[in-house]
């Protein structure tokens, strides 16, 4: 057991302007740690406006009177060594990440470089400074690649589902990652994700790492090339077009609210289990197809929503994706979901009306 005293407890965001990041900080600053972060908003420059996460660095400075903020880039390893040679963590948090396949394929240095590379600096500053540290490592789904597409599926009204009983709770952790379409986006977070299953299983460290479904919330700042769920309740709130691609936009996701995400920590770092990987989403309960996405906005804005639909998929994309929870349930059984679907909803368009 961990120690659990987080009011004497040094946490360190990566990240920590983003969605599960500015989560993290509130969480556990509101548990009375002291809690670093680092984020240099290199959001903005892979998204543009939209991406711009210096309005949640503000809500963080205005409300957390213990954070201290770091505008540093996890590619710079002589900063980062020297930063957790001051510091020396408690629980590092590594939610920073290049976290768009398109993105990727146009700035392949960059993704690889954040990615893969911003991930080894933190795992070894770890290692020599704050190696008794609890370190999570946001990973993602897009690790397995296009393997979920080869489980046979049925097409219903709006949405593709699992055609075997056996499937029914969705994607484990036995999924290959190997022989399959990943996206550079997906390689490279496959690269980290193995990385630190490594210094967990090789040195020791106190590892774990999540593989997030689609991670959501009133704090993310939504992109169409990222943050699915809250792009498009703020598209349609502005009434602004809307785009699905392939799939008849009856695509499956599981949403996780970043509070769920945060509190799973919470619960890793009480009680660590170095190199395991979890899949971490929504799970079945909060499953649902872009079609369902949209029935769920227009019930929210009590109006149509206008959008087109191109008959293109995009490359390497899952068909169906659901995150069975079946494994971090058994290691964390007092861990639940707090946040529904329609809850998750609700709260992102009264943030986005406001």
């Amino acid at each position: 057991m961990h120690d659990a005293n987080l009011a004497k407890s040094k946490v360190l965001v990566t990240g920590s302007s983003g969605l599960i990041g500015s989560e993290a900080v509130t969480y556990f600053h509101g548990l009375g740690a002291t809690v670093h972060g680092i984020d240099n908003n290199m959001r903005a420059d892979f998204f543009g406006p939209a991406g711009d996460t210096l309005w949640n660095l503000r809500r963080l400075k205005e409300e957390c009177e213990n954070f201290h903020h770091h505008p540093l880039d996890i590619r710079d390893r002589e900063g980062i060594l020297r930063l957790f040679d001051e510091l020396r963590p408690h629980l590092v948090i590594h939610a920073a990440a290049q976290p768009s396949h398109d993105l990727a394929a146009d700035r392949p240095f960059d993704d690889f470089d954040v990615n893969a590379v911003g991930t080894l600096n933190l795992l070894e500053a770890t290692r020599r400074f704050a190696k008794d540290a609890v370190f999570i490592h946001m990973s993602t789904n897009k690790v397995y690649g296009d393997a979920p597409n080869r489980l046979p599926l049925v097409e219903l009204e709006k949405r593709w589902d699992y055609a075997r009983p056996e499937d029914y709770n969705g994607i484990s952790e036995h999924c290959s990652i190997d022989h399959c379409l990943h996206s550079l986006f997906g390689a490279s977070k496959a690269a980290s994700d193995l990385m630190a299953q490594e210094y967990g299983r090789y040195f020791g460290l106190r590892t774990a790492i999540f593989r997030g479904g689609c991670l959501t919330g009133s704090r993310h700042s939504g992109a169409q090339q990222h943050g699915f769920l809250n792009y498009l309740i703020r598209t349609a709130a502005e009434g602004k077009p809307y785009t699905i691609f392939g799939y008849k936009g009856k695509q499956v996701r599981d949403q996780i609210h970043g509070s769920d995400v945060v509190r799973a920590m919470h619960a890793v770092f009480l009680n660590p289990r170095p190199g395991e990987a979890y899949n971490l989403g929504g799970g079945r309960e909060n499953a649902a197809s872009v079609l369902e996405c949209i029935d769920k906005v227009e019930q929210l804005s009590g109006k149509r929503f206008e959008w087109s639909y191109r008959d293109q998929e995009r490359k390497g994309d899952h068909i169906c994706y659901i995150s069975d929870l079946t494994k971090f349930r058994s290691h964390f059984p007092d861990w639940q979901l707090n946040w529904s679907l329609q809850r998750i909803c609700e709260q992102i368009w009264e943030s986005v009306k406001r």
